[in-house]
């Protein structure tokens, strides 16, 4: 994923030669939490389950095989595609702690589940400055 130009300084000057380490080194390009291949277009239904060519079997969000029962999911109805791209997360969300350790390659899906905490306090931190900055400047809000 590309980094915001407001927020390039907080990364080490190598950061694409230590992100293609983890990604494709220490992942073999796969997602580490359910091994999405990186590059290809997958079919998924949405709620994490997807379809591994490889194997010729649904996986759950977990990279683990699961079976479908027979006429409980409408596959054709629902399924979409999407195309993998894998980056480099801090697990601990610390941008300069670039241990090995705290790196993860993650897929889109894996790497907004990771984050959702951090984004949802951003948001909210977000929201609560524009109410003050609001209340000192135009008055309270009603």
């Amino acid at each position: 994923m590309p980094i915001r130009r407001e927020h390039r300084f907080f990364y080490p000057i190598d950061w694409p030669q230590l992100s293609a380490v983890i990604r494709f080194g220490r992942a073999r390009g796969a997602c580490e939490s359910c091994g999405r291949p990186h590059g290809r277009t997958v079919i998924h239904l949405g709620d994490g389950r997807w379809w591994d060519d490889v194997a010729a079997a649904w996986r759950d969000g977990r990279g683990r095989r699961v079976r479908l029962a027979p006429g409980t999911v409408d596959v054709l109805g629902i399924a979409r595609r999407t195309r993998v791209v894998l980056a480099a997360a801090h697990r601990d969300h610390d941008t300069a702690n670039n241990a090995a350790a705290n790196l993860a390659a993650f897929c889109q899906r894996c790497h907004m589940i990771h984050d959702r905490p951090e984004h949802q306090r951003r948001r909210w931190r977000t929201l609560f400055r524009r109410k003050a900055l609001g209340d000192l400047f135009r008055g309270p809000y009603g």
